[in-house]
This record gives structure tokens, sequence and C-alpha cells, in this order.
């Protein structure tokens, strides 16, 4: 058997993902493995625990356990652009034009993405966030293929010092569909090599490929990036039926966005489609009979303006339905249960009340499963050991009957007290092991500092 290596201590709830229970959860223990592994929890978890002299040992009494959390959909980019002048409530067009400006004057290198990537998973961990996919839509046209590796190293360089997990997503956003593809192969190459699943050795590292959406890439794009995919095993990743997606594929091509997809091979198993505000019944059918999975951005999309998925009917339908923030220019935070909360309040103008679990498991495990990571979004024994400890003792959550539901429904700007990714503590009480975080936002600050001057 496995050596203990960590043991999170007389836990008020353990939640360990899908089916663990709708009426509250059982306490005791967590207990890892020095492989970065869950060994046991609850019950099973007692006499393990008791013989496991000398290992690490995290308080976590008056505290809910939870399977870290897992965000889907991000643009760590744009966590350097928040609150710009102009770009809230406006049509989605308008948006992208005035962010593509942004881009422009501050000149996107190696150090803007790996500072930016830096603040976003810093922040990412401090909300109890262990894994983020990174879905970078903005690579100079000024750089050669190969020479876009050193933006994709610098990401990934952030998430190894910091201890998160980092999904790469090597995006297109109208670049030139050949020079596309052979970024991406080049950037798998660097960062994952051969690796099953485009997932490095270790788990820390994936890559995947995607597409902006058919309002800013054609058929060549998806049909390129889809053959570097297939020929890596990578997972794909776009974004679709959101306002300007809807609109620009009716003024082209006289269709739906899905239609497209269908038609340029991306409607399958391996592709998770972001958004989908705008989706038919026939439409979540269609997806729900290709195995295509789903994630929903209500931190971007309802403040936004820009619409609502109906996860209700995703659901309803089988389709896997993960969770994302979206980026910083449209959401200004990376609070990923922060925005599980709002999708919980929201969900009931387009359908179904969605219960508070449905929202956490579509967090973690649902997140992952877009992932293809079945080890992630779950503390069963062999799952990675990424956890967060919250703390429900104080006064946002006094009078909680349920504290699992409570981490949403109270408190909307919770902290997790610990966070763990693969038995390593990244997070202790409050505060970053790896960084200090003001240090991390200087560093973003000072390279923000010479666009203004």
């Amino acid at each position: 058997m496995t050596t203990p290596g960590l043991v999170v201590r007389g836990a008020l709830a353990v939640r360990t993902g899908p089916g663990a229970g709708a009426g509250g959860e059982p306490g005791g223990d967590v207990v890892v493995g020095r492989d970065g592994r869950v060994l046991a929890t609850g019950d099973a978890a007692a006499g393990i625990s008791g013989i496991a002299a000398g290992v690490e040992v995290l308080d976590a009494t008056g505290c809910v356990v939870t399977p870290g959390l897992v965000n889907a959909h991000h643009h760590l980019l744009q966590t350097a652009f928040r609150t710009l002048p102009g770009t809230r409530g406006v049509p989605m067009r308008a948006w992208l034009g005035l962010m593509g400006d942004a881009y422009r004057r501050a000149g996107i290198d190696a150090e803007l993405v790996g500072a930016a990537a830096r603040a976003g998973l810093a922040e990412a961990l401090l909300s109890g966030v262990t894994t983020v996919a990174d879905h970078h839509l903005t690579w100079p046209a000024s750089l050669a293929p190969a020479d876009t590796v050193d933006l994709a190293v610098a990401a990934a360089a952030a998430a190894d010092e910091l201890g998160a997990r980092l999904v790469l997503v090597r995006g297109t956003a109208g670049d030139d569909p050949e020079s596309a593809a052979a970024s991406a192969d080049a950037v798998a190459a660097a960062l994952v090599g051969g690796a099953p699943g485009g997932v490095r050795a270790d788990g820390r590292v994936q890559v995947a490929v995607g597409p902006a959406g058919v309002h800013s890439d054609g058929e060549e794009t998806f049909r390129a990036l889809g053959e570097v995919a297939a020929r890596r095993g990578l997972r794909r990743r776009t974004q679709a039926n959101e306002q300007v997606d809807v609109a620009a594929a009716r003024e082209r091509y006289g269709r739906r966005p899905l239609d497209l997809h269908d038609e340029w091979g991306w409607l399958a198993p391996d592709v998770t489609v972001a958004h989908l505000c705008d989706v038919t019944d026939g439409e979540i059918e269609r997806l729900a009979a290709a195995g295509v999975h789903a994630t929903h951005a209500p931190g971007c999309d309802v403040p936004m303006g820009w619409g609502v998925a109906p996860v209700a009917r995703l659901l309803a339908a089988g389709i896997e339905v993960g969770l994302g923030t979206s980026g910083g220019g449209s959401n200004d935070a990376g609070h990923l249960l922060a925005d599980a909360r709002l999708a919980m309040q929201v969900s009931a103008l387009v359908g179904r009340q969605l219960a508070a679990r449905e929202l956490l498991d579509a967090a973690t495990a649902g997140s992952a499963a877009g992932l293809g990571r079945a080890e992630l979004g779950r503390l069963d024994p062999g799952s990675a050991a990424d956890l967060c400890v919250w703390d429900v003792g104080g006064v946002a959550d006094a009078g909680v009957a349920d504290p699992v539901a409570g981490l949403l429904w109270a408190s909307p700007g919770r902290r997790p007290r610990h966070v763990v990714v693969g038995g390593r503590v990244v997070v202790r009480d409050g505060r970053l092991v790896t960084a200090d975080e003001r240090d991390v936002a200087r560093g973003l600050s000072r390279r923000l500092e010479r666009v203004a001057a």
C-alpha cells in the first residue's frame, strides 16, 4: 500500500464528487499518499490515518472538504486587461475590437503572458481553483510558429512555480491556419512531447487546441487544428452560440454555428464547447448524440448581456457540463465558486432551478470530464489529491443548515483555508505557500506601467 504523506483531519463534511449524497456528506479525514493521490476518505480513512505518524496534518475542524475546483474556460492573458473603459455592457463586436486595441498597445510577449498567468493562477489557487484551462487566443502575427513556444512556456512556468495545474489551449482568433497549426504542433512538442492525451507525465501541464469560434476562424483553421489534435492525441476546445457567434454564422454562411462545427468535424467526444447561450432543443440533441462536452461561463455572459446557457436542459440531455470564468476582459475575476453561485441563481431564468451540488459538481468533475481528466475533480481512492478545505465556522455561515450547499449560497467571495494540489499544500491558512501574493500583483503592474508610459 502507498505510504500516507498527508492527512486532512476532522472535516465536518467531505464532498468526494457526483453521487456522494444529496443530503449531507459524512465528515472525517482525507488521507493522501506520497504519490499525490487519495488513499481514503471518511470512515475508510480512519484506520489509515490512525497509523500515519509523522505525516503532515492539515486541520479541517469545522470545515468542508471538496475536490479542487477546475476552471474549464479562462483567458489568463486578460488578467492584465480588467475593467478597461468602454468594455462593459457593450455588444460583443465592439468588445472584441476594444480588447484587440488593448492587446496591440500592450505588445504581447512572453513577459506579459507570464506575468498575467502568474497573477491569474495565484488568484485561482487563492479561490480554490487547482486546474485552469487557459484558452490563449492572442498570438502576435509577427512571431514564427517556433517563436510562439516562448509564450506557452512562460504560462507553463507560472503554473509550475505556483503549484497549479494548467491546460494550455493553443487557440486562434483569425490567425493564418497553416501558421496556427504549426505553432500548435511546436507548443505541444515543447510542453508535453508525445505524452498520451497531451498531458505531461506529472499531470501538471496539458496542451489542447481550439479556434475562438466561427466568428473569427473558418473551416481551414478548424480542420488544420483538428489534424494536429488527431496526430498528437490532444483535446479540442472552442466557443459557440454567443451573441457575435450566431450573428456571424448567419451573415457569412447563412447557417447556425453548430451546423458549421458539425460539417467541419468539430462535434465529437473529444470536443468541449464553451458558452452555448443560444441553443435550440434540436441542437442540444445533436450535441448529446455526438458526445460533446459543454462549459458554462455565466460570470462573463450574464453581466455582459450576452445570454445564459440553459444548463438544466443540457444536463437533462445527458451532456456533461463544466464551469469556467472566461477572462478578465469580461468577467474581471477568476473566482469560480462565485460563478457557480451566479449560475445557480440565474438558472431558473432559462429553465429548472439548479441545486448547489449540481453546480459544485460542474465546477469539479464536470469541468475535468471535458478535459479528459477522470483523475481530477473527485476525491475517490486513486484520484489526484487536489482538494480545498473551506472554513464554514464564521458568521457568514451562521445558521446554515446544509454546509455543502452553503458553500455556494452563503459568502459569495469566500476563500479556502487550505488548498492542496497533487498532495502538495499550495495555500495554507489563506496564503500562498509558493509565492507572495503582493509580489505577484506588483510583477504584473510593473509590466503594465511600461505600456502606460
